[in-house]
């Protein structure tokens, strides 16, 4: 039976757990795409916890590719350093750091969820000089009504954004990422390509399954290309659309079958994001929402995959890897409320207190020590 202390080798990273810290954005970098002390000292807290993989925020291969302004980037070579101080303190944590190379495509040009959300417009340029930018996506649509329409993309755009993502890879993997997430989830670019909802082009980049997979697979090589052998290759999906006439459960099986097929070792399951006319409200969203999603692509694919959304508790992911559901478990709003998540649940499987760091956990084997010791008394004494 699998368990979440066990060690998990794809390709040739090796997790110490199965238990991962999901990519949230922090909308905390500046207009450079810089990392900052305070992401060093915020993903280094979270590697402090137990996980056996920490992947950093949804990082930009352009900068007209980002979703805000304060998005993390990887299109400029003043961006490696200050992630590579990212990366070693995860490391020395015992944690393998990873990270999510995104394009917002016709998502971008967006407001910070503080600010309101929604389309940059003169208002943000007045009151921080954010100025709007026009967006790309496979087709001339809107995200939302009040969305920018995006230029549609051209076969120069195509090769660009390849070579984008090309040179995004090389910088990650000189900043000492380990893993590395294609982020073709949530509405985002590649997103856009495969669901009909966005893309609507009549090319050989439109259409049938076939052709709406043909962009985001030769990003899938492109990134490949660029990382070393032993390197894991992850990419995030949503698996329904959710919406009427969007991408389906079926479609993610066959577009996960092709992705195993072009060198990719593990899936990331997520859903939603895509936008247009939701007839059924979106999913409802209960614990563990998207397991069976997960479990369903392992099951037809072969692919391991990480399942996220509502994992609450240790039992519950134990429950989900014991049961071959999915191979990780994503932790991410849960550790943002309490960073020694996975530790803590690590401790209440197994009683020890071995997954925490050195100078803590021999601190609380002593708290525990002495609790029991009061606990004990107090029976006594009761008796």
């Amino acid at each position: 039976m699998t368990s979440l202390t066990q060690p998990l080798t794809l390709r040739g990273t090796r997790l110490r757990n199965r238990i991962m810290i999901s990519p949230m954005c922090t909308y905390s970098g500046g207009p450079d795409g810089i990392a900052t002390d305070w992401h060093l000292a915020h993903y280094g807290r979270l590697a402090m916890g137990g996980a056996g993989l920490v992947m950093l925020e949804a990082t930009s291969i352009h900068p007209l590719g980002r979703h805000c302004y304060s998005d993390l980037g990887l299109w400029d070579n003043a961006q490696i350093a200050p992630l590579a101080r990212i990366t070693a303190l995860i490391r020395s944590q015992g944690a393998v750091p990873a990270i999510q190379l995104q394009h917002a495509g016709r998502k971008g040009s967006a407001r910070r969820p503080w600010h309101g959300g929604g389309a940059l417009d003169a208002t943000d340029l007045a009151a921080r000089s954010e100025a709007p930018w026009q967006t790309i996506g496979p087709s001339p649509i809107p995200y939302a009504p009040d969305a920018p329409t995006p230029k549609e993309i051209t076969a120069t755009d195509r090769i660009m954004l390849l070579d984008h993502y090309r040179a995004a890879t090389r910088r990650a993997v000189t900043a000492g990422f380990q893993m590395i997430e294609v982020h073709a989830a949530h509405g985002y670019l590649l997103n856009q390509f495969l669901s009909p909802i966005a893309n609507q082009r009549r090319d050989a980049y439109g259409g049938s399954i076939e052709n709406r997979m043909r962009f985001p697979l030769e990003v899938i090589d492109a990134v490949r290309s660029e990382m070393p052998e032993g390197h894991a290759l992850s990419v995030r999906i949503s698996a329904v659309d959710a919406v009427d006439g969007g991408w389906t459960l079926a479609d993610s099986v066959t577009f996960c079958t092709a992705l195993k097929e072009h060198g990719v070792d593990i899936i990331d399951v997520s859903s939603g994001g895509i936008g247009g006319a939701a007839t059924m409200n979106r999913l409802a969203r209960t614990p563990g929402f998207q397991v069976p999603f997960a479990e369903e692509i392992r099951r037809e694919t072969g692919l391991p995959t990480i399942a996220v959304g509502l994992i609450l508790t240790a039992a519950q992911a134990q429950a989900v890897v014991s049961a071959d559901k999915a191979d990780i478990i994503a932790i991410g709003r849960a550790a943002l409320q309490n960073p020694n998540w996975p530790a803590m649940a690590l401790t209440e499987l197994t009683g020890s207190y071995d997954h925490w760091p050195a100078p803590t956990n021999w601190w609380l084997e002593k708290r525990a020590d002495i609790l029991r010791d009061y606990e004990a008394s107090t029976r006594q004494h009761h008796d």
